[in-house]
């Protein structure tokens, strides 16, 4: 029911943030942290993939399938609804539906300046906020562009937050025991 994304497959970077303990939680949340998303994430994925590398760029992907067991940890840890989706109601995370990434420069492998970290919950990481420079505001941008383009939805309240059309309803919240190798 889910593909994995990995390097080769897929020709991105994968720093999967909640599989270390370098994270808002402070502790590694998936045990064995792998890369996966539903079939129509992940030919979405490919799409933006072709786009990026046309604008010498490359994509990072931090988050992506989260088991719902996953999403109920942030949600102890951090129950806010601005941030966290409420795991009572789904997230498009635990759905497969959801992506969390950046974009490097392809030829240095250095990431883009975003003008905030990956998980940083604040009104700084909205898409929009003028209180980040210039040039952060700009990749902003050009993430929004081509991860649109690629046909995408995004959340206002987070730069790096990419998911499929109202997903909810259409998509089942997945558990850990469905992989072969749990990721928890």
């Amino acid at each position: 029911m889910l593909v994995e994304i990995t390097p080769k497959s897929h020709d991105v970077d994968i720093d999967l943030i909640y599989g270390k303990p370098d994270n808002f939680t402070g502790s590694a949340i998936y045990q064995r942290p792998r890369c996966w998303l539903h079939p129509h994430t992940a030919v979405l994925l490919v799409r933006a993939v072709d786009l990026a590398r046309r604008m010498g760029l490359h994509l990072k992907i931090y988050d992506a399938f989260r088991p719902a067991e996953a999403q109920w940890m942030l949600w102890r840890h951090l129950p806010d609804p601005d941030y966290i989706a409420d795991p009572r109601r789904g997230s498009p995370h635990s759905m497969g539906a959801a992506i969390d990434l950046t974009l490097l420069d392809a030829a240095s492998g250095e990431e883009l300046d975003m003008g905030t970290s990956f998980d940083d919950m604040r009104p700084l990481s909205w898409h929009g906020d003028t209180a980040v420079s210039v040039t952060a505001q700009r990749n902003r941008t050009v993430l929004l562009g081509l991860m649109t383009a690629a046909g995408f939805d995004y959340y206002r309240n987070e730069w790096w937050h990419y998911q499929l059309f109202k997903p909810r309803g259409r998509y089942p919240v997945l558990s850990d025991s469905l992989l072969a190798e749990p990721m928890m």
